[in-house]
C-alpha cells in the first residue's frame, strides 16, 4: 500500500484543503503516515501571507526531501502559487501545484513515476472563475468541522498578497454547501465553522443569492446541526439582513471575528480598507443589540508604515472602548510585492514591538473582563481534547458558543458531544468549569 504524509502551514483554509487532498489520496488507496515518518509521497501545503511564511515553507520542504530522498515531493498552496519557479528550484522538489487543480496531483504523481521529470502544474489563478469542489466528509482532528464556502478576495488591501495567491472572489454552489454540511452532521459533528479566504463575501459573484440567504438555508435545511460559526466576516459584509439572521437563528453562535486591522481612519485609508471606524462602530452597536453577550474577536496590525503614536493610540482607544473579547495582534511585516512594502516611513521594529505589547496587555485585560461576565453561568461546551497543560489530569478543554475556552473534568466519551458546564472560575486564556449535565441525545441513549 503506498503511503503519504502531509504538512500544513498557515491558515484554517489550508488545513481544510489538506484534508480534502487527503481524501483524494485515500480514495486512491494510500495510507496516511505521520510527517515525521518515512512515506512514499510528501505533500507540503504552503503559506505565503508573510515573507516568514515563505521561509518556513522552504524549510519544511527541505526537511521532507532529507527524510526520504526516494519519495515524491509535492508542494501546493499559496507560496507554490505565487512563486512556482522558486519552489521548483529547490533540488528534490518533484511536483508543484498551486491553489487550484489539486485533483490533478495524483495523475502528476503517476506521470512523475514514469518520466522522472519535475512537473510544474501551476496556472494563472487570476483567470479562475469557478470554485474548486473538493469533498471533506470528516477531519483527522475530529471535533469541529470546517466547511469552505468561498475562495479568493477582490479587496487588494495594500499590505496583503492573498489575491495573488488565491485569485478573485468565487462562491461555492449553495446546494453543494448544504450537501456538505449535512454530510458533516451525519458523520457526527455538532459544530460547523464556515470558512474561506473572504468568508462574508460569499455570494458577491452569485445572482440573486447572498451570505444571509446561505446562513438561512443552512439553518433551516441541515438536519441535526447544533452550532454554526462564521470564521471571519468583514464589517462591510455585516448587512442588516445578516444581523437579522443572526438574531433569529438558534444555531449561529454568539461569536464573530471581525477584522479591524486599525482603529485609525488615516491608517485604514493607507491600508485601503473598505470602511471607516465610525461605520465599524455602528455595525458593532447593531450587532450587540441583536445578540446580547456577543463575543467579538478581531485582528489588528500594529506599526503599519507611517503609523504615528497618535494613530496607534486611536487604535488602542477604539479597542478599549469597544471591549473586544480577544485580539490577534500582529506587528506589520513587509510582504514583498505589496504596495505597503514600498511605502515610506516604515516603523522601527522596536517601536512596533513595544506597541504590540501594549495592545496585547489590553487584549488580555479585556478578555478577562469579558469572561468574568459569565462566571457562575451554565454554558454549552463541546469538549475537544485533553487539557494541553496537563494531559493526564482527567481534564478536557473545549469552547462555549461564545468562544470562551473552558477546562473541566470530563471523559474521552464526551469529546465532540455537547455538555452543559458551569463556569466556576473565569480567566484567560482558560476558564475553569464543572459539568452540570450532558445534553447529547445520542450519548444518553448509548449510556442508558
Amino acid at each position: 500500500m503506498p503511503t503519504v504524509a502531509f504538512h500544513t502551514l498557515g491558515c484554517k483554509v489550508n488545513h481544510y484543503e489538506t484534508e480534502a487532498i487527503w481524501q483524494l489520496f485515500k480514495e486512491a488507496g494510500y495510507e496516511r503516515r505521520d510527517f515525521e515518518a518515512i512515506a512514499d509521497v510528501y505533500v507540503i501545503n504552503t503559506c505565503t501571507v508573510t515573507n516568514t511564511g515563505d521561509k518556513k515553507s522552504r524549510q519544511v520542504i527541505r526537511r521532507a526531501i532529507r527524510k526520504n530522498p526516494d519519495s515524491v515531493i509535492c508542494v501546493t498552496g499559496c507560496y507554490a502559487q505565487t512563486a512556482p519557479a522558486e519552489v521548483m528550484a529547490i533540488p528534490g522538489v518533484d511536483i508543484v501545484v498551486g491553489t487550484q487543480d489539486r485533483k490533478k496531483m495524483l495523475d502528476y504523481i503517476e506521470q512523475f513515476k514514469k518520466e522522472r521529470q519535475p512537473i510544474n502544474g501551476v496556472t494563472n489563478i487570476m483567470k479562475a472563475r469557478v470554485f474548486e469542489e473538493m469533498d471533506v466528509p470528516s477531519f483527522t482532528d475530529r471535533t469541529r468541522a470546517s466547511l469552505k464556502i468561498q475562495e479568493g478576495c477582490n479587496n487588494f488591501c495594500t499590505f496583503c498578497i492573498i489575491p495573488w495567491a488565491r485569485g478573485l472572489m468565487r462562491s461555492r454552489d449553495p446546494k453543494e454547501v448544504i450537501k456538505q454540511a449535512q454530510k458533516l452532521v451525519d458523520a457526527g459533528y455538532k459544530e460547523i465553522v464556515l470558512t474561506g479566504i473572504h468568508t462574508g463575501g460569499y455570494g458577491e459573484d452569485l445572482k440573486d443569492y447572498n451570505f444571509a440567504q446561505l446562513l438561512r438555508d443552512i439553518d433551516s435545511e441541515v438536519k441535526g446541526l447544533k452550532r454554526l460559526r462564521i470564521s471571519s466576516i468583514e464589517a462591510s459584509q455585516i448587512t442588516d439582513e445578516v444581523i437579522e439572521v443572526l438574531k433569529t437563528s438558534d444555531k449561529i453562535v454568539r461569536h464573530l471575528h471581525i477584522p479591524l486591522q486599525s482603529g485609525s481612519n488615516s491608517v485604514l485609508k493607507r491600508m485601503r480598507r473598505k470602511y471607516t471606524t465610525e461605520f465599524y462602530a455602528e455595525r458593532l452597536k447593531r450587532l450587540r443589540e441583536a445578540l446580547p453577550g456577543l463575543a467579538v474577536t478581531s485582528d489588528v496590525i500594529v506599526g503599519f508604515p507611517g503609523e504615528t503614536e497618535e494613530e496607534f493610540m486611536e487604535t488602542y482607544n477604539f479597542v478599549k472602548e469597544h471591549r473586544y473579547s480577544e485580539l490577534h495582534v500582529f506587528p506589520y511585516s513587509k510582504r514583498t510585492g505589496t504596495p505597503a512594502a514600498r511605502m515610506e516611513n516604515q516603523v522601527d521594529e522596536d517601536i512596533k514591538n513595544e506597541r504590540v505589547h501594549r495592545l496585547i496587555a489590553l487584549s488580555d485585560q479585556l478578555a478577562k473582563e469579558y469572561a468574568s461576565k459569565f462566571e457562575g453561568q451554565v454554558l454549552e461546551v463541546i469538549p475537544e481534547e485533553p487539557y494541553k497543560e496537563a494531559p493526564d489530569s482527567g481534564k478536557y478543554e473545549g469552547y462555549t458558543d461564545n468562544y470562551l475556552k473552558v477546562v473541566f473534568p470530563a471523559t474521552k466519551e464526551m469529546v465532540g458531544k455537547i455538555v452543559k458546564v458551569k463556569l466556576t472560575k473565569a480567566g484567560y486564556p482558560y476558564n475553569e468549569g464543572q459539568v452540570v449535565r450532558i445534553v447529547d441525545e445520542d450519548y444518553l441513549q448509548k449510556s442508558s
